[in-house]
């Protein structure tokens, strides 16, 4: 079943079957029709609305508002930690950026400088550093937070495939997360450069940040936004929201060599809540 599901996943025409998902996300009606899908995912995924702003399904819009509804006050308390959990999901995979790879899965790697749309000057900065790769699952709260305080200085949207990024992808797809659209944003924080990289997957219906808006699916190029030209920075506290996804996908974060190590409860196929301590400054 995986190699089907592989091998589906390379016939299928990946962007339209996401900007379709898309555009039935986006409906606001007809109200029955759009409770019932929403229903019908709770009950699949095992959704808890308990945590949520607005617990009454039939409350949300479109299946959008849904999925990215806001958590009520207080479920995430921040932890007193230098880096927090940026979302709600599971460790795909952590530890040493060695010779410019980040390990992916069962053998598989993906360069650092792939990653972040073959810049060799921004990936030599996090040359021996550390990564963290979170995956967010359908039933995870979907809204993308900074693990530390930091100054905004550029993204790059860089298109590409749009592979699911669940596990068994993970395993058998070379270099997924190099080759999947995404959005790089590149900070300054206390303690250096921080990279954190939204990737995009299957039937993602888009990316959003809350200093840019939607920003995938753009243009089919990359775009490049140099944010510390701008007149008004972008500053962001640890804890904010930094952007959310309109369906589940994957966070990775990059840090330079020497400044943090991940907290020793961390491994692979670790549960993340968002707010927790993911690691400490060295």
């Amino acid at each position: 079943m995986d190699k089907i599901f592989i091998l589906f996943q390379h016939l299928v025409p990946q962007h339209l079957l996401s900007r379709c998902t898309g555009f039935l996300a986006r409906l606001r009606g007809p109200e029955w029709l759009k409770n019932w899908l929403i229903r019908q995912f709770i009950r699949h995924f095992g959704v808890d609305m308990s945590e949520a702003a607005e617990p009454d399904y039939t409350r949300y819009a479109c299946f959008n508002e849904f999925f990215t509804r806001p958590l009520r006050d207080g479920t995430r308390p921040l932890a007193d930690a230098d880096v927090l959990c940026p979302a709600d999901g599971a460790i795909s995979q952590l530890g040493e950026i060695t010779n410019g790879l980040l390990f992916q899965a069962k053998g598989r790697y993906f360069s650092a400088e792939d990653l972040l749309g073959g810049d060799a000057g921004r990936a030599a900065q996090y040359q021996n550093g550390r990564f963290a790769t979170i995956y967010l699952s359908p039933r995870d709260y979907h809204r993308v937070h900074m693990p530390v305080a930091g100054r905004l200085a550029q993204t790059c949207y860089i298109p590409g495939k749009l592979f699911s990024v669940n596990g068994v992808t993970a395993e058998n797809v070379d270099r997924l997360f190099a080759r999947n659209e995404r959005l790089v944003c590149y900070f300054d924080t206390a303690s250096g450069p921080m990279a954190m990289i939204l990737v995009g997957a299957m039937v993602v219906a888009g990316i959003e940040t809350v200093f840019a808006g939607q920003v995938a699916p753009p243009p089919k190029t990359p775009v490049t936004v140099n944010y510390l030209d701008l007149p008004q920075a972008v500053e962001l506290a640890q804890g904010d929201e930094m952007g959310r996804f309109m369906l589940g996908s994957t966070v990775i974060l990059l840090f330079p060599e020497g400044v943090m190590s991940f907290d020793e409860r961390f491994h692979a196929g670790a549960a993340t809540r968002m707010g927790e301590i993911l690691g400490s400054y060295q």
